[in-house]
């Protein structure tokens, strides 16, 4: 392994404050002009969708709390810069201290577990692209699939992680809750 080739390592961060300690090490990096010796650091994030007042929020959720990943050539200048970032408590190490134990060096996270991180951010993304809910609560309805085909509707309520509806339909004159998936409807014009 050249000396010169950035690795990953693991910092420790505050719980809740792994964004924040990002912000704070890119900006230290910016403003010592280390830049060649850091490379990316990363906080791996998922987005979360929830229904709020009839809305749809989006909140992104740290995968790994506590923890952020900093793509860098480990020398004393830069390890001692990271350790001393607000928010940061310092480097994952492989050693459990005591208190006599001196300071154990930080090792740079295996080839696979970076693949593994990284892929785990992109699938992620990806999978957040799949999860777009075509319909929203009050839109209106036409059931296309099933014992009730044609007859029209309010959607009711959104079950996102079933990827159902619950849709009013009128029958008889009497409102009817039906769970239907969302291939059994189309936006009604």
């Amino acid at each position: 392994m050249d000396i010169n080739e950035k690795q990953w390592y693991v910092l420790r961060a505050i719980g809740g404050k792994e964004m924040k300690a990002k912000e704070n090490i890119e900006s230290e990096v910016k403003r010592r002009g280390l830049e060649d010796l850091v490379g990316e650091v990363v906080v791996p994030v998922e987005k979360v969708y929830q229904q709020r007042n009839g809305k749809k929020v989006v909140k992104e959720h740290v995968l790994y709390s506590g923890y952020v990943f900093v793509e860098c050539i480990l020398s004393n200048e830069v390890q001692a810069v990271l350790s001393n970032i607000q928010y940061i408590l310092g480097f994952l190490t492989n050693e459990v201290r005591s208190k006599s134990a001196a300071q154990s060096a930080p090792q740079p996270m295996r080839r696979d577990e970076v693949n593994r991180m990284i892929g785990r951010v992109d699938q992620v993304a990806d999978d957040t692209l799949e999860e777009e809910v075509p319909y929203v609560v009050g839109e209106k309805v036409k059931v296309i699939d099933g014992s009730f085909a044609n007859f029209s509707g309010e959607i009711e309520e959104i079950k996102e992680d079933r990827k159902k509806l619950i849709v009013m339909i009128a029958i008889f004159g009497r409102k009817t809750p039906l769970e239907l998936n969302y291939s059994q409807v189309v936006k009604d014009a």
